[in-house]
């Protein structure tokens, strides 16, 4: 199989599971799970695939990582055109799996761990402030990506540390928007509920890209002149 293909295939099946599972956790059994369950549901799809697929395709299962590691000159124009539509498939068809697992068993397909904000979903923020905590939440993981892959010598606990850094943001972010930071995990859960997840998309495809955006140039700004 071609490298870029394999590439592909690799962030496929990362975005597929980190959905399916962390989706999945909210979905059917967040009441027991609570949290602290989801958010560890989501981190550990993360360690899971980093040291599986990482060799491959580095692991990013998010657009707004591959935006950070496009801006960052570490992945090439027509990969991160790659990355993200392979992210977005595997993101879907999670989705589309999770949906049919609920109608199998009868329950109500009224949530897929889709994320939201206002009256009626987790505490009741506004748009603006989920747009803000959107940001804020994925600058903070991208920029502990950022950090923990400069320095090879990381190599071992990179896939550790991003898995519990994302379920870290999750503890915070569940009860205000359901913790997106990856427009590919909202998108494919929306696509397949419609209504109001479809019309509240766009907090969650613009803002986590602008978190992305603002740690690289932060990352870089403050570590311009490091060891000089």
């Amino acid at each position: 199989m071609n490298v870029s293909l394999k590439k592909y295939a690799a962030e496929f099946i990362g975005t597929f599971v980190l959905v399916l599972f962390g989706c999945g956790s909210a979905a059917t059994a967040g009441g027991e799970l609570g949290y602290l369950g989801i958010a560890l549901a989501f981190g550990l799809s993360i360690v899971a695939m980093a040291y599986v697929i990482g060799p491959i395709s580095g692991c990013h299962i998010n657009p707004a990582v591959s935006l950070a590691m496009f801006m960052s000159r570490k992945l090439k124009g027509s990969d991160f055109i790659g990355y993200v539509i392979s992210q977005i498939l595997g993101a879907i068809a999670a989705s589309a799996l999770l949906y049919a697992i609920i109608v199998s068993a009868g329950m109500p397909t009224t949530g897929l761990g889709q994320n939201g904000f206002g009256p009626g979903y987790g505490i009741g923020i506004t748009a603006f402030m989920a747009v803000i905590v959107e940001v804020v939440l994925t600058f903070v993981f991208i920029y502990t990506i950022l950090g923990v892959t400069s320095n090879e010598s990381n190599g071992n606990i990179t896939g550790l540390v991003i898995g519990l850094t994302l379920a870290f943001v999750h503890i915070l972010g569940i009860a205000l928007t359901g913790t997106s930071v990856n427009p590919a995990r909202s998108l494919g859960p929306a696509l397949l509920l419609g209504g109001q997840a479809l019309s509240q998309l766009w907090v969650f495809l613009i803002a986590p890209l602008v978190g992305s955006v603002l740690a690289v140039a932060v990352y870089q700004g403050l570590n311009n002149h490091r060891g000089k």
